[in-house]
């Protein structure tokens, strides 16, 4: 299985409007790939809070329909980032999508975890509550998104609902870069599955990004890693791997938290 990851620099000096269309036209370059994966919040900046509201689309607005028309020219399972969604009966939310090789809808999830603390994302956006996995033909796919990343028991969710390659768009910062890489390998190694985690790169709303998205295989290992800037990472992987593993070191079946309780 191919896969791109598209490490798309974010930087006020472009327009949303400019972006989509030159992301669109990378994702057309990527023809040839099983699955294109693009970071969270592109359009604005995960951390360019003050335009969320401004930013924010209807779950089929204009990035769906440029993203879905992208995923049907190059033919490729596309998962397009995250964008702040309006929901027109609720808050926003902060909500990735993912577009089958026709451009049809194949999931949508809105993150759970939202970072900030008191401000921000936190306090602007509202918290999803569904996990989500897409079905692709070479792998089921589990849906996170940056903060997500220090939550392993929402992986192990995905990992129950069949999860065997987990995918996470980020905003991460570059002053924590190094938790990045540590919990990305964590969420690999702990699941054994693979994990296919893209970052931003430039700066948003003041904050640099950590760029290094990276993919990690069921053991753990680090198969590919990006620079710091704008950069297509392109790794192919066998996705049975994730069944060998699990058969040859059956750790998730001695799971006992989390599980019904056992008998005595």
């Amino acid at each position: 299985m191919r896969a791109s990851l598209l490490q798309i620099d974010v930087n006020e000096t472009e327009s949303v409007d400019s972006r989509r269309v030159r992301v669109a036209a990378l994702v057309r370059e990527q023809a040839g790939a099983d699955l294109v994966v693009l970071p969270e919040l592109w359009t604005t900046g995960a951390f360019a809070y003050e335009g969320f509201g401004a930013e924010a689309e209807p779950l089929e607005g204009p990035t769906y329909e440029v993203m879905a028309k992208a995923a049907s020219d190059a033919g490729v399972w596309l998962h397009a980032g995250s964008i702040p969604e309006r929901d027109p009966e609720g808050p926003l939310y902060n909500t990735s999508l993912v577009f089958s090789p026709s451009g049809e809808l194949a999931g949508a999830y809105r993150k759970i975890h939202r970072f900030g603390f008191d401000k921000g994302e936190a306090v602007l956006m509202g918290a999803g509550a569904e996990l989500v996995t897409v079905r692709l033909p070479e792998t089921t796919i589990g849906l996170a998104t940056c903060y997500d990343l220090r939550f392993p028991e929402l992986f192990r969710g995905l990992v129950d609902a069949g999860a065997e390659t987990l995918v996470l768009p980020a905003g991460w910062p570059e002053r924590r870069r190094s938790h990045w890489t540590l919990l990305a390998r964590a969420r690999a190694v702990e699941n054994q599955a693979y994990v296919l985690a893209c970052g931003t790169a430039g700066t948003h709303a003041g904050v640099p990004q950590a760029g290094h998205s990276i993919v990690v295989d069921p053991w753990g290992e680090v198969l590919a890693e990006a620079g710091s800037g704008e950069e297509v990472l392109t790794v192919e992987f066998d996705p049975a791997r994730v069944g060998v593993t699990r058969e040859q070191f059956p750790a998730l079946k001695d799971r006992v938290l989390g599980l019904e309780t056992p008998r005595r």
